[in-house]
């Protein structure tokens, strides 16, 4: 326990909050874990990290957000809204600052870096396995992150732990009030999740084959021409729709229209990451219209409060699985038997 401190980025104090004090409860003790630290900029917009606590010979687990949006700094004297490659370049600045003296750096990543940057074609940066490398060579020992949007990449960094902790069951206890419901992949690369969904909770499983204009580039990507379902009615049937992530969740509300039509009883969308690039008026105006019943996403990333108090979101607590995760490599114990690794 004296080994062990807790490093919360300013980007991840509310979920770090609670990490803490999970783990006070459980090692009953009133004492901080925190190992606190001051994040400042110059007004050009360059940083500098100061460690106010010593760290010698400390377990440190460095907790961090890169997807809060919701942080700002002032730069030129005008407000400046942080990028996950600042928050990036933040975490770097920790790492370099505890490096030498603490005994084992962990860096809690529940949203992976430029986890969508997981592999290039042609002339395209590789930056996800880029970062990895980075902080393996800063002296980072683990890393652990949550339903990676590739766990392939851990092949990037080949002698560094890399941990991917799934949310399956967490998420599963969430919807147990949802009775024999039909788990849905949105598209072919969620199929595996789907499948660990539909094994937990004893259900079959459905996916829908995105097909593309590989004519056209719009925004990075060829645009999707129809949602193509594969597998067995759903009329009369209650239906959860698994993801990793909803970026501006066009594909996710397309998918709950073609369902409804098909007859589907109750749609519950579920997603590891709701980014909400394009704001919530699509999932608002789409829940007024009866084409989802509930969204189920987790506190792993930053949602302004607008979004937390909406009807139709409901956020899972994943601070005591990071709790667990922390007290049982601190005791140089197996992930195994959490079962978050499966």
């Amino acid at each position: 326990m004296k080994n062990l401190g807790l490093i919360m980025m300013p980007n991840c104090e509310a979920l770090g909050t609670k990490v803490e004090r999970y783990l006070q409860e459980k090692y009953h003790v009133e004492e901080s874990l925190q190992i606190n630290l001051i994040c400042n900029r110059f007004q050009n917009g360059e940083g500098k990290v100061r460690i106010l606590d010593s760290v010698r010979d400390k377990d440190l687990y460095i907790l961090t957000d890169v997807g809060n949006h919701g942080m700002t700094y002032s730069m030129y004297g005008k407000e400046h809204e942080m990028s996950p490659d600042e928050h990036y370049q933040d975490l770097k600045r920790v790492i370099s600052a505890c490096s030498g003296k603490a005994s084992r750096i962990t860096v809690i990543m529940p949203l992976l870096y430029q986890s969508r940057q997981h592999k290039r074609r042609g002339r395209e940066s590789l930056d996800c396995a880029l970062a990895l490398q980075e902080l393996e060579r800063l002296g980072v020992s683990n890393i652990l992150t949550f339903d990676c949007h590739d766990p392939n990449v851990a092949n990037a960094v080949p002698n560094m732990s890399f941990e991917n902790i799934y949310p399956t069951k967490t998420m599963v206890q969430a919807l147990e009030h949802i009775h024999h419901p039909y788990v849905i992949s949105p598209d072919m690369g969620a199929m595996e999740r789907a499948r660990h969904y539909a094994e937990m909770l004893g259900s079959k499983t459905g996916v829908f084959y995105k097909r593309r204009d590989l004519t056209q580039v719009i925004q990075g990507k060829n645009p999707i021409l129809e949602h193509v379902y594969l597998g067995s009615s759903v009329k009369g049937k209650d239906v959860i729709v698994v993801d990793d992530m909803i970026a501006s969740g066009t594909s996710m509300i397309e998918v709950a229209k073609e369902l409804r039509n098909r007859g589907a009883r109750k749609i519950v969308l579920c997603a590891t990451f709701a980014l909400f690039t394009e704001g919530t008026k699509a999932f608002e105006d789409a829940y007024h219209h009866h084409v989802f019943d509930q969204l189920y996403t987790t506190n792993l990333s930053y949602l302004p409060d607008c979004i937390k108090k909406q009807k139709w979101c409901q956020r899972v607590d994943f601070s005591g699985v990071i709790g667990e995760v922390i007290d049982t490599l601190s005791r140089h114990d197996s992930l195994q038997t959490l079962e978050v690794t499966k």
